[in-house]
């Protein structure tokens, strides 16, 4: 409730306990056992922060917060406990609330790009390895340093098979890219669509500045995520959520101290985001906790136990409601002890004590004072909410969902170019012009035979005529020698015979042989041309 500027949460025995303004966005936590009053904790916060003209970002895990559209009802234990504090002028009210939905089904869907998911909290939510994850974040700055916009699941499918293809080249780039690696990733892609999570990624993604609107009257929108379906995934919830967180931190500009925040952003089911969370994950958390007050952005964790929350993380969480624990176990004492001497001991009781008997919608409550100081712990017992405890009409939320703004900004699906159509196209083309390529050469290759069986075919033709050429030039050779050498024999002998008188001596026949090769020399050179002038140059 939002009374005398202050936000009027509880109340002990003494006096009424407040959230300062401008202490809200010191951060938070509201803590206690299942059963102990958590849920109406932070109605009564969201109420007053909306009152105070500050936007509100919680979840619905339970689905029981959606009663905010609501007025309360007046019952007999509604005016008991109104009676019991004394309050003036209460009212039952509804407040203005808008719906979100990952699915789509119980609220507007909630979007974000593969890209601005980035790849440290995309592989927490893919639950890669150390190596993959690497391989993920060279993914990642190869679309960047490529101009390849990742806005959905199909994007980055197409990114790995595209990086795997080329991989050698990557490798000695960026670092080794190994086909086991990315096909991890490509399985891990596969059940985490099986699983629903396709409908995170795409556009229109969710600009984080609609969420931080208010009214006609000022007063600040409840921004309600239904969850109960994405608890069934508890690593996607809570690295959803840490996304959103993270975005608040990335876009908003610094503004120092302010009169009250600029948004209240409300972590239920805390412990998840920080179960099996790498260390690099855990000092990301740290630094946004830290710096994100700058921003204007108060944050408060809703968990079981302060021990579900680092210690880190917990250090900066200044404004502290602690519903009742119970011990049951030696580690569940010491959850106890730990979360009593996390508050400034009041003399008047047992903070631990405290702790074990308090009953539901009773707390332990500390908040800043006026100087930054945790103030001493008060048993106190926590205001009810004006507006209606427990869950709504299901058609008064798709009737709030309907006329919003919002509507028509987020129901339909955008897919606009991106990695997965350039890439495809690129490799459409890559292959036209390899089938053409190939066309080409089997073209060149299919000429070449043809030249080469028309030569063989021309040779073996030349050939085929040069035997027939030889063989009548053989045949009018013989017959010209076969002549000359008649001739030149019958001549030869019938000189010899002249000139030696036909007695021819040892010495004479040598003469004579001699004689009469000479002489046949000269008959077959003059036979010779006799011959072709008979026969001309034809053989």
């Amino acid at each position: 409730m939002y009374k005398d500027q202050k936000l009027w949460i509880a109340q002990s025995d003494e006096k009424n306990l407040y959230i300062l303004p401008d202490k809200a966005n010191r951060h938070g936590l509201i803590a206690g056992a299942t059963g102990t009053g958590k849920t109406i904790t932070m109605k009564v916060l969201a109420e007053s922060f909306s009152d105070l003209g500050v936007p509100v970002f919680f979840s619905d895990v339970k689905g029981d917060l959606s009663g905010m559209i609501t007025p309360g009802r007046d019952t007999e234990d509604m005016q008991n406990r109104i009676a019991r504090f004394g309050i003036e002028g209460f009212t039952y009210k509804s407040y203005p609330t808008r719906f979100w939905d990952i699915f789509g089904e119980e609220g507007h869907p909630v979007r974000v790009t593969v890209s601005d998911m980035g790849p440290q909290l995309l592989a927490r939510l893919l639950n890669l390895s150390e190596v993959q994850a690497g391989v993920l974040s060279i993914i990642f700055k190869i679309a960047d340093e490529q101009g390849l916009l990742l806005l959905d699941l199909k994007d980055l499918r197409a990114m790995l098979k595209f990086a795997g293809d080329n991989r050698a080249e990557f490798t000695t780039e960026y670092g080794n890219v190994t086909t086991a690696s990315i096909g991890a990733i490509q399985r891990a892609l596969l059940a985490f669509e099986d699983e629903g999570g396709e409908a995170i990624f795409g556009e229109p993604a969710l600009d984080i500045r609609d969420l931080m609107r208010t009214d006609t009257d000022g007063r600040g929108f409840i921004n309600i995520l239904s969850s109960r379906r994405l608890m069934g995934s508890p690593t996607v919830y809570a690295t959803f959520l840490l996304y959103m967180l993270t975005e608040l931190f990335e876009k908003l500009p610094e503004v120092g101290d302010l009169p009250k925040p600029r948004m209240i952003f409300f972590f239920d089911e805390a412990h998840l985001l920080f179960d099996d969370a790498p260390k690099a994950l855990v000092q990301k958390i740290v630094q946004v906790v830290k710096l994100i007050r700058s921003k204007g952005v108060g944050v408060y964790f809703v968990t079981q136990s302060p021990s579900d929350i680092p210690g880190e993380v917990l250090a900066q969480l200044s404004n502290r409601v602690q519903h009742g624990l119970r011990a049951y176990t030696p580690a569940e004492l010491t959850a106890v002890r730990a979360a009593a001497k996390s508050f400034r001991e009041n003399p008047s009781f047992n903070t631990e004590e405290a702790l074990l008997s308090i009953g539901t919608g009773e707390a332990l409550v500390s908040f800043l004072d006026e100087k930054g100081i945790p103030e001493i712990v008060q048993k106190a017992r926590v205001l009810p909410p004006q507006s209606l405890m427990g869950a709504t009409d299901a058609q008064e939320i798709q009737n709030c969902i309907l006329s919003s703004e919002f509507d028509l900004k987020y129901r339909e699906t955008v897919d606009r170019e991106s990695a997965y159509e350039i890439i495809s196209r690129a490799t459409q083309e890559l292959a036209a012009q390899k089938e053409a390529e190939e066309q080409a050469a089997l073209a060149e290759k299919e000429a070449a035979a043809a030249k080469k069986a028309e030569e063989k075919a021309a040779a073996i033709q030349q050939k085929t005529a040069a035997k027939k050429t030889g063989g009548r030039k053989s045949t009018v050779e013989k017959a010209t020698n076969s002549a000359v050498s008649s001739v030149v024999n019958s001549v030869g002998t019938n000189v010899m015979n002249s000139v030696f008188g036909g007695k021819v001596t040892s010495a004479g026949t040598i003469a004579k042989r001699a004689a009469t090769a000479a002489l046949k020399s000269s008959m077959r050179s003059g036979s010779s041309a006799i011959l072709r002038g008979l026969f001309g140059n034809k053989k």
